[in-house]
């Protein structure tokens, strides 16, 4: 049996973390981390995380400077955008320069983000 690829998601809130590991726990190995610098400790740790997925409201550091960070250490990593709220400037900027991928809205629609996240692992 082969390994199962590892996915990474950043989200200040555990009830979201638990929620997201739920959903994908079957299909990769999820990595979580409560906060932007926890999540940097753990790509510097796993270097074979392709993809992560990033809360955008949070606490020190918000989904995007923690994105923007990220990819200035690693810049061949996805990075997607996972929000409760509207598409703001911040995100549009982000999107449209290549930061992120693609946002996700909350709640989730699980199967459009797993369609997402496999494309991501396989382009």
């Amino acid at each position: 049996m082969s390994e199962k690829q590892k996915i990474f998601y950043v989200d200040d809130e555990p009830i979201n973390l638990l929620l997201f590991e739920s959903n994908f726990k079957k299909i990769y190995e999820v990595l979580t981390a409560p906060d932007g610098s926890e999540g940097l400790k753990v790509l510097d740790e796993h270097p074979d995380i392709m993809v992560i997925i990033s809360d955008m409201k949070m606490p020190g550091m918000n989904g995007i400077e923690f994105i923007t960070k990220a990819k200035e250490k690693f810049p061949n990593k996805k990075f997607f955008i996972l929000t409760g709220f509207e598409i703001t400037d911040e995100i549009r900027a982000a999107l449209d320069s290549g930061l992120i991928l693609e946002y996700f809205s909350k709640p989730f629609d699980v199967k459009r983000m797993h369609s997402i996240i496999a494309d991501a692992l396989v382009n």
